[in-house]
């Protein structure tokens, strides 16, 4: 018995043309997104929507579509790390024209230079390369680098919610403990210096997806930038405590979800 195949292996769909990953078809999205790692942020930012749409969810990839100030945007949680990145930025790609996406990504950090503390903003300019994800598409120097029009968004979105936040360069690590520097008992530590390291060079926080984000969105010629909330103090050891955490995301989500109206279209 033959089974009937559903696109190709290069790039499965089912007979509607939903995404293999993502879980999503054509319509289903819109070419103004924020991007979060957490799952569980898409339903706060639902809750700033108008109309959101209800909650899909396939593998750990959840999503919303609704309006914002009028208008369409969608949020896409990505999971952890730069893998998840890359499959969501690459099926997002057959579903949306790439011309025209505006995609944000709306996450939480490290604090690395001294003078950042937990609750602030950060809005990544570019990101030093610690995963391999986008070393698949281009050679190691090349440049992962935010559009200028979505930093420039979010450094005003920031100032008209009158939140510290800092604007700079973000590394990003292939994983959470031992990649960024971070003692673990029972295993070998490679990097015990990376923090120190990387405020020698004026990097201001860490986190996992900026890089491959950047990357890919400008060999697609999208426009894409970041927005991360500071949930750990690298320096002093430090951690958000839950309402903190909660506050702050809310704050990060309205913020993004101003940058894409001021990217979109003319501010009243």
């Amino acid at each position: 018995m033959c089974s009937k195949s559903l696109g190709t292996s290069d790039a499965p769909t089912d007979e509607g043309g939903r995404q293999y990953h993502i879980g999503l078809a054509p319509g289903e999205v819109t070419p103004s997104m924020l991007l979060v790692g957490d799952p569980d942020r898409v339903e706060k930012g639902a809750g700033l929507l108008e109309n959101p749409s209800p909650l899909k969810s396939h593998r750990e990839y959840t999503s919303t579509t609704g309006l914002y100030k009028g208008k369409p945007v969608t949020v896409l949680g990505t999971g952890i790390g730069s893998d998840n990145t890359e499959i969501a930025l690459v099926e997002i790609s057959r579903l949306i024209d790439p011309g025209e996406a505006v995609l944000i990504r709306v996450g939480s950090s490290g604090a690395i230079a001294d003078h950042i503390q937990v609750g602030n903003l950060v809005v990544s300019t570019g990101a030093l390369r610690l995963e391999s994800t986008s070393l698949a598409y281009v050679e190691p120097g090349f440049p992962a680098v935010a559009h200028h029009e979505v930093v420039q968004a979010l450094i005003e979105a920031c100032e008209k919610a009158g939140r510290p936040s800092h604007v700079g360069l973000t590394a990003s690590a292939c994983g959470f403990y031992g990649p960024q520097g971070r003692p673990v008992e029972g295993l070998p530590h490679l990097f015990p210096d990376r923090v120190e390291k990387l405020a020698a060079q004026r990097i201001l926080n860490m986190e996992m997806e900026c890089s491959t984000l950047f990357t890919l969105a400008t060999l697609f010629g999208m426009k894409a930038g970041a927005l991360c909330t500071v949930f750990a103090d690298r320096n002093a050891n430090t951690f958000l405590d839950e309402q903190g955490r909660r506050d702050a995301e809310i704050l990060a989500l309205t913020v993004g979800l101003e940058a894409l109206v001021r990217i979109t279209h003319e501010t009243p």
